[in-house]
């Protein structure tokens, strides 16, 4: 998403260390495009864990490319923040092109190295599109709330903060308008996002610890 403003801080990064650490030796061993999801709640650290595995990889040699989950809402933020208000039963997973996503993932996948894809203007409220070069990208990070569930991914990590956790990093990023609608709209995410948790291979816990599920 352009526009977008990432915090990226020291747990970041060291939760990021021991997400490589783990990772590294099952990428090295794929044949193609090796996919890695982030997935929890609005404010969880998702966009700056990824920012940071990214740097990490690149440092090794392996080029990644990060896929925001945001740039495939339907609609772009503030237009979906007023259509939430007129009804709050839109909030959820039916926000979210998320078939479309789980399609390019397939593709790059399957060798496919130029896409397109839609690309969100935060500041203008609009939705364009961009095409990509994916030419020796070996890792694709795809980050979002429901991430967890895409089909074409390999490893799958999910941030285990809820609403009370994040408040304070979403009041520093300050994207959102803190109010009692807001908390709402948690309180839904929370309840649909919750139930990925058991997916994961890796949880990285409320202090940023990080635990592997992998076995």
């Amino acid at each position: 998403m352009k526009g977008d403003i990432l915090i990226i801080k020291e747990h970041h990064e060291n939760a990021a260390h021991e997400v490589a650490n783990i990772a590294l030796p099952l990428i090295r061993k794929a044949k193609e495009a090796y996919i890695i999801t982030i997935a929890g709640e609005s404010g969880a650290g998702k966009s700056e864990i990824a920012e940071a595995l990214k740097i990490i990889l690149e440092k090794d040699g392996i080029h990644t490319y990060i896929f925001q989950q945001d740039d495939f809402f339907i609609f772009p933020p503030l237009t979906n923040a007023k259509k939430r208000r007129e009804d709050l039963s839109w909030v959820g997973m039916q926000e979210v092109k998320l078939e479309l996503l789980d399609q390019i993932l397939e593709a790059l996948k399957n060798g496919i190295t130029e896409i397109e894809k839609p690309l969100v203007v935060f500041g203008e409220d609009r939705i364009t599109e961009e095409t990509l070069d994916m030419t020796g990208i070996k890792v694709i990070l795809a980050e979002g709330t429901y991430t967890t569930v895409l089909k074409n991914a390999d490893f799958h990590i999910f941030i285990d903060r809820d609403m009370n956790d994040t408040r304070a990093s979403r009041i520093e990023r300050g994207r959102e308008v803190q109010d009692e609608f807001l908390e709402k709209v948690l309180r839904i995410e929370h309840e649909i996002i919750s139930r990925h948790k058991e997916k994961a291979n890796i949880i990285i816990r409320k202090d940023f610890s990080v635990q592997n599920q992998s076995g």
